[in-house]
């Protein structure tokens, strides 16, 4: 069955997107990269790295792989620095496939300003970005940024590194019937069950960072995401049994024996 993963202009074959912060090292970071079998990670282009050659490297840990760089606005907190920044990323990478977050709350809840993340959307789109739009769990929002040009949507399962799991599982469920574009569940994830979870309320994809970079071992971490994605991936294919509120009998009630 070919049920690849398409956004913008790529095909994916793995349905899980890792990210590159909170790792202790580069090495880590490649090691549990390879191991979750994604074919995007996620790079704050603000906090780490990619292109400097007299400091150590994220691009050179990556540059023998098939991984592909997928940058994100993380530090961004209006529009315009956003903009500014994946302007100045494509010039010096050529990237144009990105990950559009502005933090509206940067103190607490690291919640994003859907407001101004719907503006640079709209500019960004046009300029030719394949724009992945980090957003809230709002199916309204979503739908505002499928209008404005994204090619996915990632609403937060929880906030950032909370590792709390999905909140509003029925959210997720009416973004994914409101838009036509890929639904990526994103922030909040805290274990493997949380991946399947979500792939069974039909997402797209799912993105993760601290669950597998914090975990105590992230290695075994990232080869569990990637099977638990698979895993409810195929649940949600398959088609689960309805709810029922008494118990039915899983074998035929008809022509027992009597005794």
């Amino acid at each position: 069955m070919n049920d690849s993963l398409i956004i913008g202009n790529k095909t994916f074959e793995s349905r899980l997107i890792v990210g590159s912060g909170k790792y202790k090292d580069f090495k880590t970071t490649y090691e549990a990269t390879l191991a979750s079998k994604a074919e995007m990670i996620t790079v704050a282009v603000r906090r780490v790295n990619i292109t400097n050659p007299n400091e150590e490297n994220l691009l050179d840990y990556f540059k023998d792989s098939s991984v592909q760089f997928l940058p994100n606005s993380a530090g961004c907190v209006n529009a315009n620095e956003a903009i500014t920044l994946f302007r100045l990323t494509k010039a010096a990478t050529g990237i144009d496939f990105i990950k559009l977050e502005i933090i509206g709350d940067t103190q607490k809840t690291l919640y994003p300003d859907v407001l101004e993340t719907l503006k640079a959307c709209e500019v960004l789109a046009k300029e030719g970005f394949v724009v992945l739009a980090y957003s809230n769990d709002d199916p309204v929002m979503a739908k505002h940024l499928e209008n404005a040009g994204a090619s996915a949507v990632m609403p937060l399962a929880a906030p950032i590194g909370s590792g709390l799991g999905i909140q509003n599982r029925y959210n997720i469920a009416f973004i994914k019937s409101a838009i036509k574009i890929p639904v990526i569940v994103d922030a909040g994830v805290g274990c493997a069950s949380d991946a399947a979870i979500a792939m069974e309320l039909g997402a797209d994809g799912v993105l993760t960072n601290t669950a597998i970079a914090q975990a105590k071992n992230p290695i075994l971490m990232a080869e569990a995401m990637c099977e638990a994605v698979k895993a409810g991936r195929k649940s949600y294919l398959a088609g689960r049994i309805p709810k029922k509120p008494y118990a039915t009998a899983s074998s035929p009630t008809e022509g027992l024996l009597e005794f």
